[in-house]
């Protein structure tokens, strides 16, 4: 790959906007595109050049950057879209010359990112999965966390464009690592900030301050980064979205579809969790109800709203998250926000 890379730069919403734009200031030489000619307006103002169409930003690049809302859309992007009443969309796999990276920073089903590299593959191209983590906060200050899958060779063509996005760069493996590594790790997260979100609600009707409940819990073994980074509470961390009325950070839209990705992972490979599902449907009804674009960690006025409604010794009711819609087996793809992330 040479020193500076034409990139083309595919998803430019309130995550890649940022990105691409980190690429520019590096002396790369994007290309960007959106199908919302909003996002393709914010970019072009921030500095970062636009295409008329994805066909057209991908002819010549050497890198093919994907950040797109789920699955379905990357692989329609690659194959080219039939839609009706309307010319057939030219895939990109067909667009691109011949050996041309394809990076997908999505995040996705496992199976559908390695049906994206067998694809591309199959069409003479290479390829590598890597989702991030770390949100508009860390795609804007560079600072993002990149878990890869592909093969070494293609991940160490592709590790300079992730080391101007982000701090933290980890191979996981072969195609599809980069995708486990990002829905079991954000599993944990989501499970977690339930967990402390019930912690410091069950605190406050014990009569605990939240932060003599952080004060003990930070340096002890209920410590993670749902309650130390992203404290569900304001004042102990004063950097926490909930200081802010809850703005994302961490949307719980998106929570919601990296935790239903999880389960469907779960589903496929036969692993009997129980703690996903759950946090996935509670999310799901959060989102549902208004909480969409709050913080992940407004769950913790579900909850507390929701308690409030039950005695305090618990006797009757069912606790928040107890019998919730769509209890049974999920075999659904991730929620559509709309926009990339």
């Amino acid at each position: 790959m040479p020193e500076n890379m034409r990139v083309a730069f595919l998803g430019l919403g309130h995550m890649g906007g940022p990105m691409a734009l980190n690429l520019v200031r590096a002396g790369h030489l994007v290309t960007g595109f959106d199908v919302v000619p909003a996002a393709r307006q914010a970019a072009q103002t921030q500095g970062v050049p636009v295409s008329a169409t994805a066909v057209d930003a991908v002819a010549g690049a050497d890198v093919v950057l994907t950040m797109f809302p789920s699955g379905r859309h990357v692989l329609d992007a690659y194959r080219g879209a039939e839609r009706p009443g309307l010319p057939p969309e030219a895939g990109l796999l067909a667009a691109a010359p011949p050996g041309t990276m394809f990076l997908d920073c999505s995040t996705i089903n496992v199976d559908e990112a390695r049906e994206a590299a067998r694809l591309a593959i199959e069409a003479g191209h290479r390829s590598v999965d890597a989702p991030v983590s770390g949100g508009v906060v860390g795609a804007e200050a560079g600072t993002l966390t990149f878990m890869a899958g592909g093969d070494e060779a293609d991940f160490a063509a592709v590790r300079p464009l992730l080391d101007v996005m982000g701090k933290r760069v980890v191979h996981c493996g072969g195609h599809g690592a980069g995708q486990a590594a990002k829905i079991c790790n954000n599993l944990i997260l989501g499970v977690s900030m339930i967990a402390v979100s019930e912690a410091f609600v069950l605190g406050e009707e014990l009569g605990l301050t939240h932060q003599a409940l952080f004060d003990v819990a930070s340096a002890a073994s209920g410590q993670c980064w749902a309650l130390t980074t992203n404290c569900p509470v304001p004042g102990p961390v004063p950097a926490s979205p909930a200081n802010r009325d809850y703005q994302p950070g961490f949307a719980s839209t998106l929570m919601a579809k990296d935790l239903n990705l999880a389960v469907n992972a779960l589903h496929s490979t036969g692993v009997a969790g129980q703690m996903g599902p759950l946090a996935a449907r509670i999310y799901d009804r959060f989102v549902a109800e208004g909480g969409a674009d709050r913080d992940f960690s407004a769950i913790i006025t579900d909850i507390r709203g929701a308690s409030r409604h039950h005695p305090v010794d618990g006797t009757a009711g069912e606790p928040a998250g107890g019998e919730l819609p769509g209890a049974g087996r999920r075999t659904t793809t991730a929620h559509d926000d709309g926009s990339p992330e």
